[in-house]
């Protein structure tokens, strides 16, 4: 397991950017976004109280289904801002050797590697 992440050696490290900004300011983002649109709906129970007339009472569903679609949206809006900036973070990170691959149409090949296809 030792040999399992080999930094490579003398890699030059990228500078951080934006992407750690957002990623801080996602917490703040969700729960006051969150509220953002939940309170159109808090404030009209409020407003004119839990008992609505038949019609008003159409109203606050259509109200609720609106602002919970938008809640929906934001939240994705807000999870793919996030992965991409996951996403530059981590390849901004420092660089890996992988394993070797030889190539069976290098310049001077391996003799001891056959090839799978007959010539």
């Amino acid at each position: 397991m030792s040999g399992l992440f080999n930094r490579l050696p003398q890699f030059p490290p990228s500078p951080s950017g934006i992407e750690r900004e957002v990623l801080r300011a996602m917490p703040k983002l969700t729960l006051g976004g969150s509220a953002a649109f939940l309170s159109p709906a808090v404030l009209m129970r409020l407003w004119y109280g839990w008992s609505w007339p038949l019609s008003g009472e159409q109203a606050l569903i259509s109200t609720d289904i609106f602002l919970i679609s938008l809640l929906i949206l934001y939240w994705t809006v807000l999870f793919t801002v996030a992965l991409g900036a996951f996403i530059v973070l981590v390849m901004k990170g420092p660089g890996y050797v992988a394993d070797p691959y030889p190539l069976q149409d290098a310049e001077r090949p391996n003799p001891h590697l056959k090839s799978v296809w007959p010539r």
